[in-house]
């Protein structure tokens, strides 16, 4: 199936986490929201393939863009369908998702309280949990509860007067103990409600108030050698301590409250926005603010938040921040979350507004790549201090093993891309035994001892793979040439990927993230696999030599053959002489046997 180019490159380049998305037609409204467990795969599908429903063929004709919220899990995704599917009411969504749609766990407000599922509000009211998307993870939550407390599970009406009457009569629930029996008053109503407290505390995801309530319980029978009341809290225990309870998802606590993340790249602001109701994501959005004088950070953030609530008529009182931005915004209280929902809700506004700024990248890339390239050279020639931009990198690397086979290699990079045919190969000549140091001054010297006398263009930068060490020595070539001052040159040591620099004692550290880093790990990366697989090809070679070609007669074609089919020196040495024949005739395989074999013909 054909589509924009556009959206070609949009689906191509989503990010492979759970999330939702949404279609919009040509006026940009929303004309359809989903679900995924992996955003990228979901979204192409409907796209790689012929659909067999016409309502879906049609939904596809009219996608002309597409947006999409990435999730921390799979249920968070779920549930914020659920919540845009409401408040958009999207042409292609059929069965548009109401309250009905998850389960609630809810908490009766009577005598005695119940504690049940319920899809829909039930009369006379009561404290709800949830929604839960997982309906087995609701369930097994139930099951734990009846595990741990003695709920009743019956319709009484157990008001005062009726159970001083004597109107009811305990039932099979009483007599197999998953009831205490508050209908004839065997449980008091503040036992009762001691156990309700309990079970508020475990569906609010508060585990260590239960826990130590539980503690405490057990400890003070055991004191008093009730010892199987005191084992009967012990498994209580150990089932809650089992259980994670804590969801990740909704919690029912955080109700209309706006959730604001922040970064900044030099003249940009970028903002991204979570409004929340109900403990659901119900708006988000992320905009960019362009710096006009020198504004600091907070006056950006208030900026943006100012506009974002005005854009959605927010009026909430609480708002979650990473820092609180310059005064401004009356009656509202600022949060800086640092563990909990609030947090996670911050996390996850974070995570959106990186991908954005990743994308938008990646997009400019690929539209303007000169642009995009002259914005990483400005970034590297800042990061690494250097006079000029590195539009030209070329990176050394040394392989040997054990001493043999000293060989170097040397990997090119052009306007931040390899330039592979301009990657060079060497042999160490002057160098014997490891020694990496002296390997490295011999190919400095060499390669741009080359470039002056060809009159060759020398590179803006110089890349060494490995420390001080090697850096000192390959600056000593440089000096050597009158070169040291008239080009960049770094080492990067591996273990730290710390970057060294000339008369430095002390190395630079780069943010892990920044996109100079990558570059440099990249093109050290490809000096490496390139360095290696010269080595690996001429190791072979001479071990090849020095073990079969010695033979007079054989040759490498003759003795790769015998290697391919016995593997091994040692097995050629051990076969027969028919074995030998079989693999390179009569006359080839004389001269082997009688080379592994003298004493036969003597």
């Amino acid at each position: 199936m054909s589509y924009p180019d556009h959206l070609s490159s949009l689906i191509q380049n989503l990010p492979e986490s759970p999330g939702i998305y949404q279609y919009l037609d040509k006026e940009g409204k929303i004309i359809y929201v989903g679900k995924a467990k992996i955003l990228k795969k979901r979204v192409a599908s409907y796209f790689n393939k012929d659909q067999e429903s016409g309502k879906t063929r049609l939904l596809v004709k009219n996608i002309n863009d597409i947006k999409f919220i990435i999730t921390q899990t799979e249920t968070d995704a779920l549930l914020l369908e659920n919540s845009l599917i409401k408040k958009h009411q999207p042409k292609y969504n059929i069965n548009l998702k109401d309250d009905k749609t998850y389960p609630w766990i809810v908490i009766t407000n009577e005598r005695f309280p119940k504690v049940f599922s319920t899809r829909k509000k039930i009369s006379g009211g009561g404290v709800y949990f949830g929604p839960y998307a997982n309906g087995k993870m609701m369930y097994t939550l139930l099951e734990l509860i009846r595990q741990l407390y003695q709920i009743r599970n019956c319709k009484l009406v157990l008001s005062e007067q009726n159970i001083k009457a004597n109107k009811f009569k305990v039932c099979l629930e009483y007599h197999i103990k998953n009831c205490k029996g508050p209908c004839e008053a065997h449980q008091s109503e503040p036992d009762y409600n001691e156990q309700i407290n309990d079970i508020k505390e475990i569906l609010r995801g508060n585990i260590s108030i239960v826990l130590r309530h539980l503690k405490e319980q057990m400890h003070f029978h055991a004191q008093n050698l009730q010892f199987e009341k005191a084992q009967e809290y012990k498994e209580k225990l150990i089932a809650l301590e089992n259980y994670q309870s804590k969801s990740t998802v909704v919690s029912p606590t955080i109700h209309d409250v706006d959730v604001f993340s922040f970064n900044r790249e030099e003249d940009t602001a970028v903002i991204n926005y979570f409004k929340v109701n109900n403990g659901a994501i119900i708006q988000s959005n992320t905009i960019e603010l362009k710096c006009k004088l020198d504004e600091g950070n907070e006056e950006l953030f208030l900026m943006g938040i100012v506009e974002l609530r005005n854009r959605y008529n927010s009026n909430s009182k609480e708002i979650i921040v990473p820092f609180i931005p310059e005064d401004g915004l009356n009656n509202v209280e600022y949060t800086i979350p640092q563990r909990g929902d609030k947090k996670q809700l911050l996390d996850l506004s974070q995570r959106n507004l990186d991908y954005y700024l990743f994308e938008k990248k990646r997009q400019l890339s690929l539209v303007d790549p000169e642009r995009h390239t002259k914005r990483v050279l400005q970034q590297m020639m800042k990061d690494l201090r250097l006079t000029e931009e590195p539009r030209h990198i070329e990176c050394f690397d040394n392989s040997n093993f054990q001493g043999a086979y000293p060989v170097a290699a040397m990997t090119v990079f052009k306007d931040t891309r390899p330039s592979k045919k301009d990657y060079r190969h060497f042999n160490i000549k002057t160098v014997e035994g490891p020694n990496d140091f002296a390997s490295m001054e011999e190919i400095i010297y060499r390669r741009y001892k080359r470039v002056l006398e060809e009159g060759e263009s020398l590179p803006q930068l110089i890349v060494i793979d490995g420390g001080k060490g090697q850096l000192g020595a390959a600056i000593n070539s440089l000096n050597k040439l009158g070169l040291m001052g008239k080009v960049g040159i770094i080492g990067i040591a591996k273990k730290l990927e710390e970057i060294y620099y000339p008369g430095d004692s002390l190395p630079l550290y780069l943010d892990k993230k920044s996109e100079t880093l990558k570059i440099i790990q990249q093109i050290r990366d490809e000096a490496h696999r390139f360095g290696i697989t010269h080595h690996r090809s001429k190791r072979d070679k001479g071990t090849l030599k020095t073990e079969l070609t010695n033979i007079k007669g054989i040759s490498d074609v003759t003795a790769s053959k015998l290697l391919k089919d016995l593997k091994s020196v040692k097995r050629i040495k051990e076969s027969d002489l028919q074995t030998l024949i079989s693999i390179v005739g009569n006359a080839k395989a004389q001269l082997v046997y009688q080379y592994f074999h003298p004493t036969e013909n003597n």
